[in-house]
């Protein structure tokens, strides 16, 4: 008898337990199943749009704000939930949901004023990038026009091996023996085909022409050098030679250079009622022959033959060809500032671009610290993240749980 109405206390306390669990579970669902057709209203008019972008305008500016007001929604019901069994520590649970509210508040405000100050440095960004392409432009234009000019400017106030009149003498050299070497060529060819009886190649009489009149004309530049260098040193016999030797190259150049260029003018002056004999044609080629080297000698020759002379002989610059003066720079010393300024600008891009991560990354950060500092709050009773953070060294440095204290770990 008395087993059997232990049995039915037993089953009517069973029945009992059942019922208020039932009862404490519907309570709980009722209390939360409201919150999913909500948080779907919600999203709802989040991620609605007309158009492409609004509806990428809405989702930057209201998705992860309305994130933040639904976990706090979830983690806020449920810690409330949980009081019954935190009955000690109710009013510290109280204070730390309340003080997630505030941290979401914040962040959510700091959220929309970091997307304003974000847009605004990246247009400040993109401006400067335009000016800087512009500069940049025009500095090259700029640099383009005026870097032969102050490298002539630079050349004539300093010592040193005089470049410019050195390559236009090689260049007058070229262009002087294309002229011969057109105008001697059928000439040359007639006399290589009757002394080898067959017709030389145009091509290979054409280089090898050119190249021997370059050098031809180079060395009557030389000649001149030499027989000027021999009056200022006033040696007799190396003057009475070197005129020689200028007579011989002034008659070949005439003979064989200056006169054909003088008879292609002979139909011309024909024309114009001007017969030229052996007299006036040698006298005429010798006359262009004394103005071309006058002018190109007092021009350029007179400063690119010695260096030229210079450079075939190996001969080392002094300070009047080619030493630099004391306290020149050197090469090293012309990379030294390229250097120097891409290193600084290096290290300006690399602080720039943290900043632009940060102001990417703190905004969106902190109201996802925010959000999740509800559910922390269900599970340890306080937030975890200290908001806001103040750089992305505080996101880092809050990715652990802070030690426990003796006084907690014997709570």
């Amino acid at each position: 008898m008395q087993d059997t109405v232990a049995t039915a206390v037993t089953t009517a306390q069973t029945q009992q337990w059942s019922f208020i669990l039932s009862q404490l579970f519907d309570w709980v669902m009722a209390g939360l199943a409201w919150i999913v057709p909500f948080q779907a209203r919600v999203f709802g008019f989040v991620l609605r749009g007309d158009s492409f972008w609004s509806l990428v305008g809405s989702a930057i500016l209201l998705l992860l704000p309305a994130a933040a007001f639904v976990a706090g929604i979830w983690g806020t019901m449920v810690s409330v939930y949980t009081i019954p069994f935190r009955l000690a520590r109710s009013v510290t649970l109280l204070q730390s949901i309340l003080m997630a509210w505030w941290d979401a508040l914040r962040m959510v405000w700091f959220y929309w004023a970091g997307l304003v100050r974000f847009v605004v440095v990246l247009v400040g960004w993109v401006w400067g990038l335009i000016k800087v392409t512009v500069q940049l432009v025009w500095g090259t234009l700029k640099g383009a026009v005026s870097s032969p000019l102050a490298m002539l400017d630079a050349t004539s106030r300093r010592p040193g091996v005089p470049w410019p009149a050195f390559f236009l003498l090689l260049v007058w050299s070229g262009v002087e023996a294309t002229i011969f070497t057109f105008t001697l060529r059928p000439t040359m060819a007639e006399l290589l085909a009757d002394l080898t009886g067959y017709e030389v190649n145009a091509f290979a009489l054409v280089l090898l022409l050119w190249i021997f009149l370059a050098i031809i004309v180079a060395g009557s530049f030389a000649c001149i050098q030499v027989l000027n260098d021999a009056i200022k040193a006033k040696q007799v016999g190396n003057i009475i030679f070197m005129i020689l030797v200028e007579i011989a190259v002034a008659m070949f150049e005439v003979l064989f250079l200056y006169r054909e260029m003088v008879d292609a003018m002979t139909p011309w002056l024909a024309q114009q009622g001007v017969t030229l004999g052996v007299v006036g044609t040698l006298g005429l080629a010798f006359f262009a022959w004394v103005g071309v080297r006058g002018m190109t000698w007092f021009l350029f020759g007179r400063f690119g033959a010695p260096a030229m002379i210079g450079l075939l002989g190996r001969q080392a610059f002094g300070s009047e060809h080619g030493a630099l003066p004391a306290g020149a720079s050197s090469a090293a010393d012309f990379w030294h500032g390229p250097i120097a300024a891409l290193k600084s600008e290096r290290e300006w891009f690399r602080k720039e671009s943290r900043e632009l991560f940060e102001l990417m990354s703190l905004p969106v950060l902190q109201v996802v610290a925010a959000a999740l500092n509800f559910f922390f709050v269900i599970f340890t009773g306080r937030g975890h993240f200290t908001l806001p953070f103040k750089s992305i060294d505080d996101v880092l440095a809050s990715t652990h749980f802070p030690a426990k204290t003796p006084a907690e770990v014997s709570r």
